[in-house]
């Protein structure tokens, strides 16, 4: 009866976690941006228009959406061919270009403005040899999306196109049709449901864009997420943020659960056959160029701004120095609200350190709750449903909703520490149990149930059958939510306070402050991050375990 208690416990502390955290807090936004128009007092459909109209939402709502479209055609031009490359072939250093890819989707969006900043900004490399500066323009907003989401149509597309047969091609065309036609009435078929799910996925990250938008972007590309943060902490308009943000949350859960949905169509595909009886050696000139061109060629692109990072770092305007590097110790303009660089890496392991601890306490039981019941069944749809949210849900509107909801008892934590933690841990919670899923339900069920008729209890069961095997997805997960933690911004920009500040919300302050020395110095302090995150990228993908699936069932 003990173990029932507790085991009900474990399997309710992540909802109660989610529902303190986050439907709590999106609630009160909600309630917050209707007041106006339902409340005592309200004005009804006529007061919802005119404060839509006050805060330009519709015109936040179409830019949010068309940057986010463009973002996500351009990624797919760039993500479908490497998917293929990816799926079909084996090459060498495959590995490593695989791994390298994904090193931009972990990295903070400070440590990517930096980047870009280096190669198309001011001062920058493309300046300097072609008179190009785009900083600041729609065009340099695409590129770093594109920088950052390519990995995930490589890991989602390039997963189901892994286990798609081939000969079902081979097939259409000895019927008659032609490579193209055989392509798209065969292959593009069975890929929509993976196709769709990366395209949804990648256009929600792109529509709840905030550090992206806000170092390249500036104040010419307005969207429903930079308009949030202006209007909670600069104008100090909670009403008007509270409606953005619930406009934002809509959109977002629309697309969180067409992605739910989606994905879980695309993970039937990947039964078919198994990647390693699909991928062979390219053979004669043209497949390897199209190994190198679609392989070797993104990957190379996508290092490129991190590669004029690192050489920014140590390059002023005298030449070849380590001045930004020592700058960072000494507090130039002698600024109150200076942090140095080992005060703001302690507080940022330290607050990624609670936040593993808390994504893990709560995402093994959620992972369990999730492969409880049979899969494809409304019970587990909801479950997979409810831990996606934090997902399709921007960090900023998160931080907002802490700040109007968690501010009077018996909640009240607005002035805690730990609400950086717990805001960093949720946002790792979705990654965390999507790593875990995959390998809880590749466990052959007979194995426990040999253990159970031998006179194993569940909890021994567990310990003997299910954590040897899982012992590398926990590290890797781990891994993961350490490395999302380490490098969060926007909900951190909205909660920390000075003395507090992370990595990346003193680089953020570096690049907002003129001068070469403070891009210099947001360069360096990037470098380190990346760094970080490129540790944290290689464990995951070491740690990786090696019959996990990279379908669309999971986000990394």
């Amino acid at each position: 009866m003990n173990r029932r208690i507790l085991a009900g416990i474990s399997a309710a502390l992540p909802i109660l976690f989610l529902g303190i955290f986050l439907l709590y807090p999106i609630a009160r936004i909600l309630a917050l941006g209707l007041a106006p128009i339902v409340g005592r007092g309200g004005s009804g459909v006529m007061g919802l228009r005119k404060l839509l109209a006050d805060t330009g939402a519709g015109r936040l709502l179409l830019a949010s959406a068309g940057q986010a479209f463009l973002s996500t055609l351009l990624t797919l031009a760039v993500g479908l061919p490497a998917s293929y490359v990816f799926a079909r072939f084996d090459f060498p250093a495959k590995a490593v270009l695989r791994a390298l890819l994904a090193i931009p989707f972990v990295l903070p969006t400070v440590v990517v403005g930096s980047a870009f900043v280096a190669l198309v900004g001011s001062g920058g490399l493309a300046e300097r040899l072609a008179g190009v500066n785009i900083v600041r323009t729609l065009p340099a907003v695409l590129l770093a999306h594109v920088f950052y989401n390519v990995s995930i149509v490589v890991r989602i597309v390039g997963g189901s196109w892994a286990n798609l047969d081939p000969r079902l091609g081979e097939s259409a065309r000895m019927l008659g049709a032609g490579r193209m036609r055989s392509f798209l009435r065969v292959t593009l078929r069975l890929l929509l449901p993976s196709l769709a799910a990366s395209a949804l996925l990648v256009f929600a990250f792109c529509f709840t864009s905030f550090g992206v938008i806000l170092v390249l972007g500036g104040p010419r590309i307005g969207t429903l997420e930079t308009e949030i943060y202006r209007q909670a902490v600069y104008a100090l308009n909670l009403p008007a943020a509270a409606l953005l943000s619930a406009l934002q949350l809509l959109v977002a859960g629309l697309m969180m659960l067409a992605y739910s949905r989606l994905s879980a169509r695309a993970a039937v595909v990947l039964r078919l056959t198994p990647g390693s009886v699909t991928r062979r050696t390219p053979r004669g000139p043209g497949e390897w160029a199209l190994v190198a061109l679609c392989g070797l060629g993104p990957t190379a692109g996508l290092m490129l701004p991190l590669a004029v990072l690192a050489a920014g770092s140590v390059t002023t305007p005298t030449g070849i120095s380590l001045q930004y590097w020592t700058s960072l110790f000494r507090n130039v303009r002698n600024s109150i609200f200076y942090v140095s660089p080992v005060a703001a890496a302690m507080n940022s392991l330290a607050f990624s350190g609670l936040a593993v601890v808390l994504s893990l306490t709560l995402g093994i039981p959620a992972a369990y709750l999730v492969t409880r019941s049979r899969k494809g069944t409304l019970l587990t749809g909801a479950a997979e449903l409810l831990f996606l949210l934090p997902l399709g849900t921007s960090a900023v509107t998160l931080g907002f909703g802490y700040i109007i909801s968690l501010g009077s008892p018996p909640l009240d934590l607005r002035g805690s520490v730990l609400l950086i933690p717990i805001a960093h841990a949720l946002v790792a919670l979705p990654l965390v149990v999507r790593s875990l899923v995959g390998p809880l339900r590749s466990i052959e069920p007979g194995l426990r149930e040999s253990a159970a008729l031998l006179g194993a209890d569940p909890a021994r069961v567990r310990l003997r059958i299910d954590l040897p095997i899982l012992r590398r997805a926990f590290l890797a997960a781990a891994a993961f939510a350490f490395t999302v933690s380490l490098g969060e911004f926007a909900a951190t920009a909205l909660l920390t306070r000075p003395e507090l500040a992370t990595i990346p919300v003193v680089i953020y302050g570096f690049l907002t402050q003129p001068g070469d020395l403070n891009r210099g110095q947001a360069m360096a302090m990037s470098v380190v991050l990346m760094a970080a995150c490129g540790l944290g990228v290689a464990a995951i993908e070491r740690l990786r375990p090696s019959g996990a699936s990279d379908g669309a069932s999971e986000v990394f």
